[in-house]
Formats: structure tokens, C-alpha cells, sequence
């Protein structure tokens, strides 16, 4: 097995690396305060290739395997969560749900404004009492031959406030069950598009996370993705795509608050040593790097199998199931190695510990990655 990197993986990753430290670090803290969105720090994003990484060139898109994006997933969330996560939605939901199930019409108007980062894009499909579950969507898109008329209410959605064009998942025939689901892109400027107040939330405070209320609006039909009826499978095989972007979210926030507190443990000194001396501190930086490197290896395996042509939903679903985790944990030991300057929002990592939750809960919580999981184990 071989797990080096390409010349080009390797120069797409140092190229991320470089922007989080030198355009992400400075603000981050401040951007985290006052909840501020990353206006030019997403159009230098866009202008460096990072918001259509996968998107093929003829769209306007790098042409990059899953393996670099994820690679650039971690380094930006290695600084800032909040950037990456409206990186991973632009990438892994919105762009490849329209290259991968769009027709030509919709890449050309759409894809292609995306792929640059000319414009932004944002998935819908949570609402009030279906979280994640498309099955139990209560949005409307009532068919009128030339069009739909769009009703019902979205919320949790990243880019809510900010994106231009918007993946909405509404039932048009409730008998039909799964089968009567569509996914529809819908223009920020319709007539009765309404966006909610913005979400105070606990962690990824720069990115805006809005509910969206849809009141009798008029969408087109040539803006439905794919037949009648394949709303369900289209929100499900984007998620999949999904899940592994958020597990390299994940593995960059863990990594990212080990490097704070390994480097932290080498000049604080307790005992007349410094702390990394000290076993108890040594064995908890044994731990989380060891985790960390473990978390990697899912990811990059969730990231091979998309890139080639294998069937990706239990690997990526396990990638960001234990990616979270690492997450979580990890964040929470950075902050313990910190002791009371861990608390204190300069040193960084109390950010990065409520950031992390937040990768145990959206493209699905834990409980639905074991069931994704579960299911691929007893298939057969």
C-alpha cells in the first residue's frame, strides 16, 4: 500500500496551509466574537480554486481528486472551522450535486458561477422536525406544469444569509412518499424567498447558519434536479459525498488543537520543568496524535474509494463518525494541557473545543453514521 502523496497533492495542501496561517489566523478570534462572516477571506477562496475544488475545468472547477480537497478541508480547519465548513458545503454539496445530477442548462448557469466562487451556494434539506430525515420533508413544491409553487420552512442551513443560489429538497407528492421528493435550485432574489435571523450558535461562529422561509415561490421546472421523483436519492448520495468533508473538518480541528497544545506543553514550565517532561502530559499527546493519525487513515480512505468509483457511503459515514469523535475529545484534552489558559479565548483552543461538537451533529449525528454503518455491515 502506498500513502505518500503526489508533488501535486502535496503543493495543493502547503498552498492551504499557507493561506490558513497567513489570511485565516489573523481576524479568527475576533471573527469567532462577532460572529463576522469571512467575506474576503472566501473571495480569495474562490480566487485561489478552493470553493470548486472537484468541478471539472470546463465548469470553471480544479479538476482535483477527493484526496486534495480533503487535504485542503484539514489545513483551513486547522485555523478556522467556520471557513472550512463553507468550503465543504460549496464543494461536497452544493457543486457536486449539480456537476454530478444537473443537467447541462443548470451547470452552465449555475455550476459554472459556483465552481469559481463568483457566487456561493447553500444546501437545504433540515427543517423544525425532519433534522436530516428527507423522508419526513413538510416542505411543499406543488406542481403547475411549467413551474412549482414552493412553500415551507428550512433552518440550520450554512450560508443561509450569504449564498446566491440555494439546493431545496420539498415533497411534491406526499403519497408517493420518498419517491414523491424533489430537489429544486432556487435564486436568492425569487419573490417570496425569505431569510430568518441569523443563528447564535455555540461554535463556527463566522459562518451564518439561518432558518429560510419559502412563501408561495414560483421555481421554474427546468431548476428541478433529475425525474420526477429523485429528490430523495439526490440528497442522499450528496450527504454521502458530505459526510467525508465534514470528516476532514473534523480531522483538521483535531489536529489543529494538538498542535496548540503540544506546542504550548514545550515553554510551560510547572515543577521546575517543562509540562511535555511530565508523563501524565506526554501520554495525553501519545494519545491524541495517535488518534489523530487513525482519523486521517478513514479519511483518506473514505476519499479513495470516491475517487475510485468505489462505493464510499460506509467508509465516509465511518470516517465522520470517528473523525467527530477525535474531534471532541481531543479538542477537550488541549484544553485540559492548558490548564486555566485553556479557558481563555486568546490561547485558541476553547474554540476549537466548541467547534468540534458541532461535527458530531451536522451531515447527520452519530446515531445516523452507526445506522449507515449497520446497514452496510448486514446487507448481505
Amino acid at each position: 500500500m502506498d500513502f505518500s502523496l503526489s508533488e501535486e497533492q502535496i503543493m495543493i495542501r502547503d498552498a492551504a496551509r499557507d493561506f490558513a496561517r497567513t489570511e485565516l489566523l489573523p481576524g479568527v478570534i475576533e471573527r469567532d466574537n462577532h460572529q463576522k462572516f469571512p467575506t474576503e477571506q472566501v473571495k480569495k477562496m474562490g480566487e485561489l480554486g478552493f470553493m470548486g475544488m472537484m468541478v471539472d475545468p470546463k465548469y470553471g472547477g480544479g479538476g482535483m481528486d477527493t484526496l486534495s480537497y480533503v487535504l485542503v478541508m484539514e489545513e483551513l480547519s486547522k485555523i478556522d472551522a467556520s471557513c472550512s465548513v463553507i468550503v465543504s458545503v460549496n464543494n461536497s454539496l452544493v457543486c457536486y450535486g449539480i456537476q454530478a445530477y444537473g443537467n447541462e442548462d443548470q451547470k452552465q448557469k449555475y455550476l459554472t458561477k459556483l465552481a469559481t466562487g463568483e457566487k456561493l451556494g447553500a444546501f437545504c434539506l433540515s427543517e423544525p422536525e425532519a433534522g436530516s430525515d428527507a423522508t419526513s420533508q413538510t416542505t411543499t413544491a406543488i406542481d403547475k406544469g411549467d413551474h412549482y409553487i414552493l412553500n415551507g420552512t428550512k433552518n440550520w442551513i450554512t450560508n443561509g444569509g450569504t449564498a446566491d443560489y440555494y439546493l431545496v429538497i420539498a415533497q411534491t407528492d406526499r403519497e408517493k412518499k420518498h419517491k414523491g421528493i424533489n430537489a429544486f435550485i432556487v435564486e436568492k432574489t425569487w419573490e417570496g424567498f425569505e431569510i430568518g435571523p441569523k443563528e447564535d450558535k455555540l461554535g463556527i461562529r463566522g459562518s451564518d447558519t439561518h432558518s429560510l422561509i419559502f412563501n408561495d415561490v414560483k421555481v421554474p421546472k427546468e431548476n428541478r434536479i433529475g425525474i420526477d421523483g429523485f429528490g430523495f436519492k439526490f440528497a442522499m448520495k450528496t450527504l454521502a459525498g458530505g459526510r467525508i468533508g465534514i470528516a476532514a473538518q473534523a480531522l483538521g480541528i483535531a489536529a489543529g488543537a494538538y498542535d496548540l497544545a503540544r506546542e504550548y506543553s514545550k515553554v510551560r514550565k510547572a515543577f521546575g520543568t517543562e509540562i511535555c517532561n511530565h508523563q501524565a502530559i506526554a501520554f495525553k499527546l501519545a494519545d491524541m496524535h495517535t488518534s489523530i493519525e487513525a482519523a486521517r487513515l478513514l479519511v483518506m480512505k473514505a476519499a479513495w474509494d470516491k475517487d475510485n468509483g468505489n462505493n464510499y457511503d460506509m467508509s465516509g459515514a465511518m470516517a465522520k463518525l470517528y473523525a467527530s469523535q477525535v474531534a471532541m475529545d481531543v479538542s477537550v484534552e488541549a484544553v485540559q494541557v492548558h490548564g486555566g489558559n485553556g479557558y481563555v479565548k486568546e490561547y485558541h483552543v476553547e474554540r476549537f473545543m466548541r467547534d468540534a461538537k458541532i461535527t458530531q451533529i451536522y451531515e447527520g449525528t452519530s446515531e445516523i453514521q452507526k445506522i449507515v454503518i449497520s446497514r452496510g455491515l448486514l446487507k448481505d
